[in-house]
């Protein structure tokens, strides 16, 4: 008797990513309603299982699909608008930029070629701050993509919405509402420099009546945190602790410019980051002390940031800068292969509250994982699968992509979406 099941993803070397860094040459993984249902050798998932569908991963390296845990995928639409500024001249073009620009129709144009571009990265899921997130939700939905995203909160003179902050708060509560059960809302404070404090209290106030995930950018460079201490008489992270606003719901963005003050009172509150090195590093911010974050215990995923500002949204050249970075004061321990793939895994899912059921191929989790096509001269011979997916692999090594179960790339042709179609559509735009 053999046990039916709808995906069978077999014959790679599969990376687990669970606790005990389990890795299954010659493995497979089984898959019904979009979980995870097995996780063995590949001889005996095959002979217990009957699969509907089934993905030969003979010859590459299964691994769960990589998470971006900072990113504004529509920005796709000003990719190379923005280059070689500071962080506080890049707000300055791109702000009015969207005011002109962006309409529920561009967003979702932008963020179909967002989806695109991060299916053929290996990555499955994003957490997405931006405007028009509803139509950010239909395209992801019509594609099968996993999206995190809900109201953004930003106090300017000409949101692209057209909705001043004043009439926010009942328009997401409405929203916030309306989450179907069974997953969790998610709330976007954009920053301390673009929220008084008053604000940001009701809004953090709002995201807790709903269990929402609270996201804002934090301390991104030394002119932000100068700038906040100057209008508020605190540090933007000093100035959350204040308030009483951090707490183990909160992904603060870049935390760059933090004191060991700052960094102790994340980690007390259980609060996580979002390291976004190459956005860091174009813009000139600094380096994140992510070394210090993670030996203080606090919780660290890796995002792309936008398009504009970091250009792509490969998560897998997030794992090499941040696995290369952190090594440049001398210390080539700093952050090692390992933790830089799992910041891109499991540590992502439990910095967006998903651990149980995202970031690492065990049973129970949904089914959200990537095929890298190992017969390739770069990553030839394969000594180990950590320092090979952070030093060598690209993202361009993807064959195929599975999201809740459902097959999104299949040796490397999108399989939801019409990707000239969609490209076109965004060169039109542009």
């Amino acid at each position: 008797m053999t046990e039916s099941v709808d995906l069978l993803v077999h014959g790679g070397t599969v990376l687990t990513v669970d606790d005990a860094s389990t890795v299954l040459a010659d493995g497979a993984v089984a898959v019904r309603d979009g979980e995870i249902v097995a996780v063995g050798p590949a001889d005996e998932l095959r002979a217990r299982h009957t699969a509907a569908d089934t993905l030969d991963a003979s010859g590459g390296l299964i691994l769960p699909g990589l998470i971006n845990t900072h990113t504004h995928l529509a920005m796709t639409l000003l990719r190379g608008t923005a280059d070689d500024v500071t962080l506080q001249d890049f707000l300055g073009r791109v702000v009015p930029a969207e005011a002109r620009l962006l309409d529920p129709g561009t967003v979702a144009s932008a963020v179909r070629v967002a989806i695109a571009e991060s299916v053929r990265a290996g990555v499955t899921s994003a957490l997405d701050m931006y405007w028009f997130h509803e139509a950010a939700e239909e395209a992801a939905r019509a594609a099968g993509w996993r999206l995190h995203t809900g109201p953004l909160f930003m106090d300017v003179p000409e949101p692209p919405d057209g909705r001043p902050y004043k009439e926010r708060i009942e328009w997401a509560r409405r929203d916030l509402a309306a989450r179907p059960a069974g997953t969790r809302p998610v709330l976007f404070a954009h920053s301390t420099y673009l929220l008084s404090p008053e604000q940001l209290v009701e809004c953090f106030a709002l995201a807790r009546e709903f269990g929402a995930l609270i996201h804002l950018h934090a301390a991104e460079n030394a002119a932000e945190v100068a700038g906040v201490e100057v209008a508020h008489g605190r540090r933007p992270v000093e100035l959350l602790e204040s308030l009483g606003l951090l707490g183990p719901d909160v992904v603060l963005a870049h935390a760059v410019d933090l004191t060991g003050g700052e960094i102790a009172a994340i980690a007390r509150a259980g609060a996580s980051v979002a390291h976004c090195p190459v956005s860091n590093l174009k813009l000139g911010c600094g380096i994140a002390p992510v070394p210090r974050l993670l030996s203080a215990g606090v919780t660290v995923g890796l995002g792309t940031d936008g398009a504009v500002s970091s250009n792509t949204l490969d998560v897998l050249g997030a794992v090499r800068q941040a696995a290369l970075v952190h090594k440049a004061d001398g210390d080539p321990t700093a952050v090692g292969a390992e933790q830089a793939v799992r910041m891109a895994t499991i540590e992502g899912a439990r910095a967006l509250g998903l651990g149980d059921e995202l970031g690492s191929l065990e049973v129970g989790k949904r089914a959200d994982l990537a095929v890298l096509d190992l017969n390739r001269p770069h990553l030839t011979p394969r000594h180990d699968p950590y320092a090979m997916l952070a030093y060598a692999a690209q993202a361009s090594d993807v064959r195929d992509t599975v999201v809740d179960g459902r097959v999104l790339m299949r040796g490397r042709t999108l399989t939801t979406l019409d990707e000239g179609a969609v490209l076109a559509d965004l060169e039109a735009l542009a």
